[in-house]
């Protein structure tokens, strides 16, 4: 296949991360016929004397969708997106702005209206949201909090090993996402309205970060535009944490298979986007 006519898919990673956490889904959507893409968020590289951009800590959602727009304009042709916790925010707002073919979203993070009240995630961030002006430093949950929260479904060892790989994250985003109500620019508002792609949920029954019933509350809000599958036995690392190979080949299996009879069905700003979807297959 030439590679202007590979269905093209891009991966968005989360808080604290970076592109290498896509690694393995990298490999398996190459394997079977895709041209990959894999960005990194603004400011989210280490700089050689091993600190975070200056910029970082007051860098918005808004930010990072603006670059990714941009990349998607470079490559001239929507993707297919899978984000992964905030990730999953960001493909969530390029489906409002038809920047994306289907969407894909592993423990998507909240949107705005809908509230996170599990005390499993507030005790993630309880030094965090505890310290005024958090919202204007960089912020790295420690260790013995993700290791609760985001990396429980996860060998002690293999935790260790990604967390030493974390970086720090915006103290604007935690307000924007976490705190959304007091983020005068409702930065993370979506109107389901103007969804313009079928979307696709999976979240692990034990995620603490992003739990299980947060994402039903979101599926619900897009009114048929996004489905929602519970995985067992899972956690919210799900790009890293034992058995990923299986959610890369449930995420490819929508895409190629159920996304254009999804769309179909949909609204008409949706439903055009059926021939496309069905080319995938």
């Amino acid at each position: 296949m030439d590679a202007g006519d590979k269905p093209v898919v891009m991966f968005i990673h989360g808080m604290w991360s970076r592109p290498h956490v896509w690694d393995g889904f990298r490999t398996y959507f190459e394997d079977r016929g895709y041209k990959v893409v894999v960005p990194t968020l603004r400011h989210h590289e280490i700089g050689a004397d091993g600190r975070s951009h200056p910029d970082l800590a007051t860098t918005s959602v808004a930010d990072y969708v603006s670059d990714i727009a941009l990349e998607i304009g470079r490559l001239g042709r929507k993707p297919l997106v899978i984000g992964h916790s905030m990730g999953g925010l960001i493909a969530q707002i390029l489906a409002t702005r038809g920047l994306a073919r289907a969407v894909v979203g592993l423990a998507p993070a909240q949107i705005a209206g809908v509230f996170n009240y599990d005390i499993r995630s507030s005790w993630i961030f309880r030094n965090e949201f505890t310290s005024w002006g958090f919202w204007r430093r960089p912020q790295l949950p420690s260790f013995e909090a993700m290791r609760f929260g985001a990396l429980n479904c996860m060998a002690e060892a293999d935790a260790e090993r990604l967390y030493e790989t974390l970086v720090p994250e915006s103290g604007q985003t935690l307000l924007e996402i976490g705190l959304w109500f007091l983020d005068r620019q409702r930065t993370t508002w979506i109107n389901p309205a103007d969804v313009r792609c079928p979307m696709l949920f999976l979240t692990g029954a034990e995620d603490r970060l992003t739990p299980l019933w947060l994402t039903q509350r979101i599926t619900e809000f897009y009114e048929g535009k996004a489905r929602i599958e519970a995985l067992a036995g899972r956690g919210h690392w799900l790009p890293s944490e034992p058995g990923w190979e299986a959610l890369a080949e449930r995420a490819a299996l929508f895409f190629e298979t159920e996304a254009a009879d999804m769309a179909r069905g949909l609204s008409p700003q949706v439903r055009a986007l059926a021939g496309e979807l069905a080319a995938i297959r």
